[in-house]
């Protein structure tokens, strides 16, 4: 009986807590302030990362029209070749081929190493733009007092999406930069 008794005050003792924090955590969810960041939207809206876009373009669009015409050289030489082929001498037709092998291993690794250094640029200019956005939502967060942010999510309600205000403030930044 004394165990039943002890048993049953331990339980009653629980419900009392959990009773206390169910009437308590309203009040202090009420307090609590939570923030959404869509990044994808800073990456394609603020004028930090349209300007990042823009200077990448300008860097590589070079390059990147060479490749293209190297490209199109190649893509017309392997047609005349194919054209051309039935009529040639063995040796001949042997020769253009071990060119074509040649031009088009040539094209491949230009074009391997332009992605590379295209994609080493953008994660720089990519890191940039985040180091400058996770400032500005910092601020954001510590001017309006909020307790978290959260930048993915598989849903959100939009009342605690403030991406609108982090673009804004981005923008306003010195220029955005």
């Amino acid at each position: 009986m004394k165990v039943l008794s002890s048993t049953l005050s331990r339980c009653l003792g629980a419900a009392a807590l959990i009773g206390a924090l169910a009437v308590a955590a309203p009040v202090q969810a009420q307090d609590f302030k939570v923030g959404f960041v869509n990044t994808d939207r800073v990456f394609r809206e603020a004028n930090t990362a349209k300007a990042a876009q823009t200077k990448l373009e300008q860097e590589f669009s070079r390059r990147e029209k060479e490749l293209i015409d190297q490209g199109n050289a190649l893509k017309a030489a392997t047609e005349k070749f194919e054209r051309e082929a039935p009529t040639m001498a063995e040796s001949q037709r042997a020769t253009r081929q071990r060119q074509l092998v040649d031009q088009d291993r040539d094209f491949q690794r230009k074009r391997r190493e332009f992605q590379e250094d295209l994609n080493a640029r953008k994660n720089e200019e990519l890191a940039q733009v985040i180091d400058r956005a996770n400032k500005v939502v910092k601020q954001v967060a510590e001017t309006e007092k909020y307790d978290l942010i959260i930048q993915e999510a598989v849903y959100i309600n939009p009342k605690y999406d403030i991406t609108d205000k982090v673009i804004k403030a981005l923008n306003a930044s010195v220029g955005g930069k």
